[in-house]
């Protein structure tokens, strides 16, 4: 009983906590109000800049930069650090490289002519954005201001949280002034503008309470890392365009060395066959460069006097091709060298290094000579994605990586999604996999676990990709917008459409997409998903959904191949339970009967 009581005030506190976060940020709607926007430069578009936040003489300038680096890199400046004497100069020399400028400040703080002038000579050279808390009175103070300003009168975490996402356009500005305080920040002055990217809230936004969800997710992922089914995970929802739950479990290793952090980034494995490949044919489906009738040599030329040449993108896309599953690349003695040599330049891992011939000698030969099935009978291929990969790169004339990083993750303000994560990121950033005893000899931790992927150099059409909960989210909320996201539009909403609607008799199968299974007695990807659920698993232990009808988009990442291979998270369900918890949080779910 006393357990019971125990959990009971938990719940309470933790239902209390979220309705008073909720109740804080409405209020901070109210009285937040955007000035000086005539230019539209609120919200901001452009994520493919350098960004810096400055804080001065504020409370919360960290839930601020943290809010702030939720839509793209901001690099924080605590100004403190650099008023010795009289001038900013020392500031403003480090701000040299950054276009846009961000300020947070005490309203009061303008009256020190030292800062107006750091404000004024930024406002000069840079885009300033200057989000200001604290007394109306003090805005006469920013008069010769012309920067698009945001003004809070409370200087509270909320309101710092809210003025941060109305900066990105996570939430809309609606306030007006109340009354005057000058000539310029009169009574009724104030810019409207629309929510256009994700916004962080609580489950409460939503109708959830947050101590049920919490209690059923937490449940289910304790389980998986107590059977060993995966040491940690990280598991993020959002629902109508709003991030309800993000929360991070475990630890890298089961030896418990290093938690899991919701900024981890993960091998996603196969989740890279449609954040990477389908997205690219998609964005050349748009432009005219991929039509999905098309014969596969028409494009690859490499396949013309092959039994390969008729095959149809579309058909390689559903994995009725007739291609097998997949095709065997073994590693003769002098295939590797554990040391780089002009020979040597593939790189597979640490003390891993492929002949830089291998792909056209070994991997490409036997792609294009794999015995070959029954014409559209339905099987999961990984070499269909291979073979993608050289139609996109042909048609693309860049590499896979540099095309879906120059189209999609940057512009969207994916951070650390992408191929080849240790260029990028320290090793203890990533969550690592496999011990691999055979070819790699060693943890894998920033090289990709697929075999394949890695005779590739890390780049592969089926696999490779890394990347956080946050970067899946932000890319998957854009193709449940119908391919807009953050004011751009990056797939033709008829295109998302097209993809992601089930093409097939022969499976459940979507363009690239896997999808609903109205066969599954267990119900895939969950019980109560929506037959229009798109998305895809990952061997590693990871899944990405879409759910259009409940506006749901679902992330699980965890590393279930560490130390070695395991099936506990797929025998135990895991993804799947946890998916359905939210289904059944949800007040007005669309449940769907599992065979229907």
């Amino acid at each position: 009983m006393t357990g019971f009581s125990c959990g009971s005030v938990a719940q309470k506190n933790e239902n209390k906590k979220s309705q008073t976060w909720l109740q804080q940020h409405r209020e901070a709607e109210k009285n937040t109000v955007l000035l000086n926007n005539q230019a539209g430069v609120v919200p901001l578009r452009n994520l493919e800049q350098k960004i810096a936040s400055v804080s001065i003489k504020v409370k919360h300038a960290a839930q601020f930069d943290s809010l702030l680096n939720k839509y793209t890199n901001v690099t924080a400046f605590p100004a403190a650090a650099y008023a010795q004497g009289n001038s900013f100069a020392s500031l403003t020399k480090d701000l040299a490289s950054y276009q846009t400028v961000i300020v947070q400040a005490e309203a009061s703080s303008l009256g020190d002519q030292r800062i107006l002038n750091f404000l004024k000579e930024l406002q000069n050279r840079k885009q300033l954005l200057l989000a200001l808390f604290g007394e109306g009175e003090n805005l006469q103070l920013a008069e010769t201001l012309s920067a698009p300003l945001i003004w809070s009168e409370k200087e509270t975490a909320a309101s710092a949280s809210f003025a941060a996402q109305l900066i990105f356009g996570g939430v809309p500005a609606t306030a007006t002034l109340e009354k005057d305080f000058s000539e310029k920040y009169a009574k009724g002055k104030g810019f409207k503008t629309s929510a256009i990217r994700l916004k962080y809230s609580v489950p409460e936004e939503v109708g959830i309470k947050s101590s049920n969800l919490q209690a059923s997710v937490d449940a289910i992922v304790a389980e998986a890392i107590r059977e060993q089914a995966t040491p940690g995970a990280v598991v993020l929802v959002a629902k109508g365009g709003k991030v309800i739950f993000q929360k991070a479990y475990g630890s890298h290793t089961y030896d418990n060395t290093q938690a899991t952090q919701i900024s981890d980034i993960f091998d996603v494995a196969s989740i890279t066959k449609v954040s990477a490949t389908t997205m690219a044919v998609m964005n050349l489906y748009d432009q005219q460069k991929i039509s999905l009738d098309s014969s596969f040599a028409f494009y690859v030329p490499s396949a013309k006097n092959t039994n390969k040449a008729g095959i149809k993108i579309r058909e390689l896309l559903l994995h009725q091709s007739g291609l097998p599953a997949g095709v065997h690349l073994p590693l003769q003695t002098q295939d590797y060298s554990k040391v780089p040599t002009g020979q040597y330049t593939v790189k597979a891992g640490d003390s891993a290094f492929i002949r830089k011939s291998y792909f056209d000698e070994v991997i490409w030969p036997r792609m294009l000579n794999a015995k070959m099935g029954v014409k559209d009978k339905y099987v999961y291929a990984d070499v269909s994605m291979y073979y993608l990969k050289e139609a996109v790169e042909r048609q693309a004339k860049t590499s896979l990586d540099t095309f879906v990083a120059e189209r999609f993750y940057k512009p969207l303000g994916m951070q650390t999604a992408g191929y080849l994560p240790l260029t990028r990121f320290p090793e203890s950033r990533i969550v690592p996999t496999e011990v691999d005893a055979t070819f790699r000899k060693a943890l894998l931790r920033g090289y990709v676990h697929d075999g394949g992927a890695a005779k590739m150099g890390g780049v592969s059409g089926h696999a490779g990709l890394f990347a956080t909960a946050n970067d899946l989210a932000i890319l998957y909320q854009m193709m449940l917008n119908g391919g807009t996201y953050g004011g751009k539009q990056y797939l033709k909403p008829e295109t998302v459409q097209l993809f992601t609607k089930r093409h097939s008799n022969r499976s459940r199968r979507a363009l690239g997409f896997d999808g609903w299974d109205p066969d599954s007695s267990q119900g895939y990807p969950a019980r109560q998903a929506s037959h229009e659920t798109y998305g895809h698993t990952g061997y590693t232990g990871t899944c990405v959904w879409v759910d259009p009808k409940n506006e749901l988009v679902f992330v699980f990442l965890s590393n279930r191949v560490h130390p070695k291979v395991s099936n506990k998270l797929i025998s135990l369900r895991t993804r799947q339970r946890v998916l359905d918890a939210f289904y059944t949080a949800l007040p007005d779910a669309i449940v769907t009967t599992v065979g229907k």
